[in-house]
């Protein structure tokens, strides 16, 4: 079973940045991987998503051109750039694997994203 674990959230002015990072162990291997962020009071999103071989990405419209996704699957790790970052990026942010970008069975707990104004 694979298990993920989240980290690099916390509290950064608007404008900013922050990484986060999605550290997998189990039966990783030939895993799309994804991120995810809820909101209080909102529906989860699927905010990026990138294949196992890193050669296919998906970005939801409210992050394209700020948030870039890769992974390293050598460190069993994806990570998720977020420039440019807006109050509205407030959220839980969390990591999912699955056998396709828009198929997940596993979740991490996430990780909290504040953006200040």
């Amino acid at each position: 079973q694979v298990q993920l674990v989240e980290s690099g959230g916390g509290l950064v002015q608007a404008g900013g940045s922050l990484r986060l990072s999605c550290a997998a162990s189990g039966p990783f291997s030939g895993y799309a991987m994804g991120w995810f962020r809820q909101a209080p009071g909102k529906e989860r999103e699927h905010v990026a998503g990138i294949t196992w071989e890193g050669l296919a990405t998906y970005f939801a419209d409210s992050v394209k051109g700020r948030f870039t996704i890769s992974r390293d699957n050598a460190k069993n790790t994806v990570y998720l750039q977020m420039n440019s970052l807006k109050p509205e990026d407030t959220a839980v942010y969390s990591c999912a694997a699955g056998r396709s970008v828009w198929r997940y069975g596993y979740w991490g707990q996430g990780t909290q994203v504040t953006v200040s104004s």
